[in-house]
């Protein structure tokens, strides 16, 4: 159960989990188990995941969730990963074959490229989630340290726009899945129709022998 006084009205639930939203880093690393920081979010709220899955946040995050929340606040639970310093993605340009695989996994639009051309990594915007690792064909991706001390009142300052930008991928991205599908559907129907129509031919052959 969770408790917290300063959030009341009908829509309890759908506050709650925006203001545990608030808190998160919205690096959008996937690291506490769920696809993005609301999804983690709506997943505290209903009791349903602990607040210490956040390695980003770290202890500030957790603290400042035990707060909202009327918890205790928990350790890092290091089995979702280490409260590290900042990183930022790094893409060596000569190796880069234009795949566009990092694009799509970049939860926050930080890569910049076009299909056969060179990527590259927009550093200020980079959360350092990894994501774009994985799919990389050639490892031509590598994580670097920025040297900078973890500041939460930067992450905290970066963190509407970051929301922003994860919100502007999932949306783009939802309608290229959805213009995949129409294209799939459209061409199902073209075949069905040639099937149709070749079975009809096939008949009309049939039914004109016969009568010959």
């Amino acid at each position: 159960m969770r408790h917290t006084g300063a959030i009341t009205g009908v829509n309890r639930s759908a506050a709650l989990e925006d203001a545990i939203d608030a808190v998160l880093p919205q690096t959008q690393c996937a690291l506490c188990g769920y696809r993005g920081c609301r999804p983690y979010a709506e997943a505290i709220a209903a009791g349903e995941a602990p607040i210490n899955r956040c390695p980003p946040g770290g202890d500030e995050v957790i603290a400042e969730l035990a707060a909202l929340l009327g918890e205790t606040a928990l350790p890092l639970d290091t089995a979702h990963g280490q409260a590290t310093p900042p990183v930022v993605a790094r893409i060596d340009e000569a190796t880069c074959i234009g795949c566009t695989l990092c694009i799509a996994a970049c939860p926050v639009d930080a890569i910049v490229g076009a299909r056969k051309l060179m990527h590259t990594v927009i550093a200020a915007e980079c959360t350092g989630c990894a994501l774009c690792l994985p799919p990389c064909p050639v490892d031509c991706i590598v994580l670097e340290p920025t040297w900078a001390a973890r500041d939460r009142d930067l992450q905290r300052g970066a963190a509407p726009r970051l929301r922003e930008r994860y919100q502007a991928h999932q949306l783009r991205y939802a309608a290229l899945e959805q213009q995949r599908r129409n294209r799939a559907a459209s061409a199902a129907t073209t075949r069905k129709k040639a099937v149709i129509a070749k079975a009809l031919a096939r008949a009309q052959e049939r039914l004109a022998g016969r009568k010959s």
